[in-house]
């Protein structure tokens, strides 16, 4: 039977993340220390751990068929290259920054200045985009440290929280794009490779639906039943239940994490009392 090549970055947190989402789509890994390559024990799928700057030509040249890979890199080297799915872990954003007591009101400020930075066709399709010469320094590293060395005036790099450049007196001042992990693959894969990649993306969706989202239970006046019932999403409609208490009904339902704290709010406004709130390990619809 085929099996499905699967790229993941070699270390770091992405490496992390994707072993993480694979686990919890019930894939189990054989990967010892250092090893390139590791077979699914349970799943027809083999992973393969690169370089991450690499995976996009892998990709490209079909010497692996999907990649789990941070979409500003995609971006920078693979624009090509489809994305299967939105994979919402390791955010981040592409940004320009300046030393913090370096004037600017616009991007029209790069204009002849020096940009250190590791995405020269993100950063240049975005200054042509806003009609802005400048020059660009390409550097594999450390980025951050060049505006401090007089090696340029600005840089553009990943920025997650924000710390290293505050550590290097830099300071963001315009944001290319934002980033999150995304499952590319390669657009001409076997008809078998397909029906794998699909099952995948299957316990991939209901893992991710469930990470979306919170199981909650609360007891409710029937008087207030209905009130309660209307500020409820639910995956359907809510279950209702009735209590051994005459008068209250159990209410079961599931609630997105983002309108989470909003919802239960409105509830207890609304007389819902004992709300308990389980995750939710998957979701299958």
């Amino acid at each position: 039977m085929e099996k499905l090549k699967i790229a993941v970055q070699k270390s770091g947190r992405l490496n992390e993340d994707s072993l993480q989402i694979l686990k919890d789509c019930g894939i189990s890994i054989d990967n010892g220390q250092d090893q390139l390559k590791a077979e699914a024990r349970n799943f027809p799928l083999e992973v393969l751990y690169l370089r991450n700057g690499d995976i996009p030509q892998y990709l490209r040249d079909g010497v692996v068929d999907a990649a789990i890979i941070g979409e500003n890199l995609l971006i920078e080297k693979g624009d090509d290259l489809p994305i299967k799915e939105r994979l919402g872990f390791s955010k981040c954003r592409v940004s320009l920054a300046v030393p913090k007591d370096a004037e600017f009101s616009s991007v029209k400020d790069f204009q002849g200045k020096r940009i250190a930075t590791s995405y020269p066709n993100t950063v240049t399709s975005y200054l042509q985009k806003n009609n802005v010469q400048a020059e660009l320094h390409i550097i594999n590293g450390s980025v951050e440290i060049a505006p401090n060395i007089g090696l340029a005036d600005a840089i553009c790099d990943i920025v997650s929280s924000g710390s290293t450049l505050f550590k290097n007196n830099l300071r963001e001042v315009e944001v290319i794009l934002k980033s999150e992990a995304v499952l590319a693959i390669n657009p001409n894969l076997s008809a078998d490779k397909n029906d794998i990649l699909n099952t995948l993306c299957f316990r991939i969706q209901s893992v991710l639906k469930a990470r979306d989202s919170k199981y909650v239970l609360l007891n409710a006046p029937n008087d207030k039943l209905a009130d309660i019932i209307k500020l409820l999403p639910g995956m359907r409609s809510p279950t209702v239940l009735p209590l051994a208490e005459a008068g209250w009904s159990s209410v079961h339902t599931v609630i997105n994490k983002d309108k989470f704290w909003e919802i239960i709010d409105a509830l207890k406004a609304k007389g819902a009392e004992g709300i308990l709130v389980c995750p939710i390990e998957k979701m299958v619809l």
